[in-house]
């Protein structure tokens, strides 16, 4: 059995996160723009719109990584206009970098290359020269999205909405009732 029927591909655990992002989304779409973009919580980057948009910029950080891109500084990145936009404009972008996503996870085929690059998100912090490899670099990329997934979520809930069940096991395994 091949990585990615085994489930042990970078790419057949980004098609987890897809499903997993789609019921979000799902949520996020019947909320008003102030529940959306104006209304803060406590923890994690304080507002719904605010926590979505760091998931697909970061996305799209680590699939430049991926490819041996620059990536620019957070202001100057693709989708730093987000955070001051309604979310289906977002959605519709998100979507589009999940496909760039997909195609550049299929397309690599050695996870432990080595990886060197220097980072920075804003021009007051200091750079970081980073070593890794690109299965850390997926790696990063996947369990980011699951963190401020859950931060989405938690902020669903103090909504009223009842944001659960995304678990790896509920999505993507095969599930039959069996006789008690």
């Amino acid at each position: 059995m091949n990585d990615e029927r085994a489930g042990l591909s970078p790419s057949h655990l980004y098609g987890y996160l897809s499903k997993a992002r789609e019921k979000l989304l799902d949520w996020v779409r019947p909320i008003t723009f102030e529940q959306y973009a104006t209304k803060e919580f406590p923890f994690g980057v304080k507002t719904i719109r605010a926590t979505l948009v760091e998931i697909p910029q970061a996305e799209w950080t680590y699939v430049q990584r991926l490819r041996g891109e620059h990536v620019p500084l957070s202001e100057e990145r693709p989708f730093a206009r987000f955070y001051k936009m309604d979310f289906a404009p977002l959605e519709k972008a998100w979507r589009e970098q999940a496909e760039e996503t997909r195609a550049t996870l299929r397309e690599i085929s050695d996870w432990a290359r080595t990886v060197e690059y220097v980072a920075r998100s804003t021009s007051d912090e200091p750079a970081h020269k980073i070593w890794t490899t690109t299965g850390g670099i997926a790696a990063q990329l996947l369990f980011h999205e699951i963190h401020h997934r859950a931060q989405a979520m938690a902020m669903l809930r103090q909504l009223g909405i009842a944001a659960q069940d995304l678990d790896y096991s509920y999505l993507m395994n095969k599930w039959t009732e069996v006789p008690a």
